[in-house]
């Protein structure tokens, strides 16, 4: 998970966009209608929201930019770090080394009401090894930066001097002018068949028909932008917002 950021509005009149502010994109915003009341309980209600204007990224965070991040000040993401026991009773102490959740396609059908089932701990796992301690990001400089807590995701924004969106603001932005349609684009998935976005392709989470070429995360731009010039505003990776929820 990465994050897209916001940051306060500025500059955006004048020939010359500030430094800090390149790679983004300036929003009115306005007032749209936020959620869903057709898939999952959590979007619901379907309600009325007004956003104030907010600048936001084009694109997820890379690879590349987390690293020149941890470069730079020498970060340490929670998924490199043991945990402590005492903070979770219970836990099995072969487990209290580093690690984060990998995605693992089951053989078959398996109760969706358990991910447990198609999520492990895996010890070694983290942005620099985001399959397991044999992997790597050598060649996957384009794509999204994982296995980012929120704290990462936060320190990375303060380091860029940026912020996190507001969820409201995540979905205006998602939206890319559209009001009350299913996707970014529309209302059909793969409008005269063609595969707009980085997500499952087959029957979950064991079958993934893999159409687009793409069994895990794609570079940040390889997807059409949506209406506001934004990428990956749907699919590829989930991404932080502010909000508690």
């Amino acid at each position: 998970m990465n994050a897209k950021l916001s940051a306060d509005e500025g500059g955006k009149d004048g020939p010359e966009v500030p430094e800090e502010l390149r790679g983004m994109r300036f929003l009115d915003g306005g007032r749209f209608f936020m959620g869903s009341d057709r898939f999952y309980p959590e979007e619901r209600p379907m309600r009325e929201v007004q956003v104030d204007p907010f600048w936001i990224d084009e694109t997820p965070v890379s690879n590349a930019q987390f690293s020149l991040f941890v470069a730079e000040t020498g970060h340490v993401t929670l998924a490199e770090v043991a945990p402590d026991p005492k903070d979770y009773p219970g836990m099995d102490p072969a487990l209290a080394e580093p690690g984060s959740l990998v995605f693992q396609r089951t053989r078959g059908p398996v109760d969706l009401r358990d991910y447990s089932q198609w999520w492990s701990f895996c010890l070694g796992a983290n942005w620099r090894k985001p399959y397991g301690p044999n992997s790597t990001i050598v060649g996957l400089e384009d794509h999204p930066v994982v296995h980012i807590a929120y704290e990462d995701a936060q320190a990375f924004a303060t380091w860029a001097g940026k912020s996190l969106p507001s969820e409201a603001e995540w979905e205006f932005a998602a939206r890319g002018g559209l009001d009350r349609r299913e996707y970014a684009w529309g209302d059909d998935l793969a409008p005269g068949g063609a595969t707009l976005a980085n997500y499952w392709q087959g029957e979950f989470p064991f079958e993934n028909r893999n159409v687009d070429g793409w069994e895990r995360t794609s570079p940040v731009r390889f997807y059409p932008s949506n209406g506001f010039g934004l990428f990956d505003m749907i699919g590829n990776v989930w991404e932080w917002t502010s909000d508690w929820w």
